[in-house]
C-alpha cells in the first residue's frame, strides 16, 4: 500500500501503465472517506491547453524511480471519467469512476460521499 505522504512525493511525476508506457503526470490523490487511504490519483492527460484529469485506482499502484505504475492499459486510463484541470468531482460522478474500473460503490452509512481530494 502506498501511503498519501509518499504519493505526494510523486506529484508532477510520470504516471505509467502496466507496460510502462506514460499516461500522464500525477496531479493528486482522493482518498476513501471511510478509511482516509488513498483510493485514486488524478492524472493530468491531453494536449497542452486541452488537459484534463482522469481517475486511476492506487490500491495495487507501484513507486519507481521517477514514475507511479498502475496496473492498468494506459488507454483504458485515459478514457476514465474524467474532469478539468479547475473542475472538482462531483458526488453524481462518482459512481462512473468506480463504474469504468468495474470496482463497487456505495455511498456512506449516512449517504457521504466516497472520495474526498487530499
Amino acid at each position: 500500500m502506498i501511503e498519501i505522504a509518499d504519493i505526494r512525493e510523486w506529484r508532477n511525476h510520470d504516471v505509467v501503465d502496466q507496460d510502462g508506457k506514460k499516461i500522464g503526470s500525477l496531479e493528486n490523490v482522493y482518498v476513501d472517506t471511510a478509511t482516509d487511504l488513498p483510493s485514486f490519483a488524478t492524472v493530468t492527460v491531453g494536449l497542452l491547453g486541452r488537459h484534463r484529469l482522469v481517475f486511476v485506482p492506487v490500491a495495487d499502484a507501484v513507486a519507481g524511480p521517477g514514475y507511479l505504475r498502475v496496473p492498468f492499459n494506459r488507454n483504458d486510463v485515459k478514457n476514465a471519467p474524467s474532469i478539468g484541470t479547475d473542475d472538482v468531482l462531483t458526488a453524481e460522478q462518482e459512481p462512473e469512476v468506480f463504474a469504468h474500473y468495474h470496482l463497487d460503490y456505495a455511498t456512506g452509512v449516512s449517504g457521504e460521499r466516497r472520495l474526498a481530494r487530499r
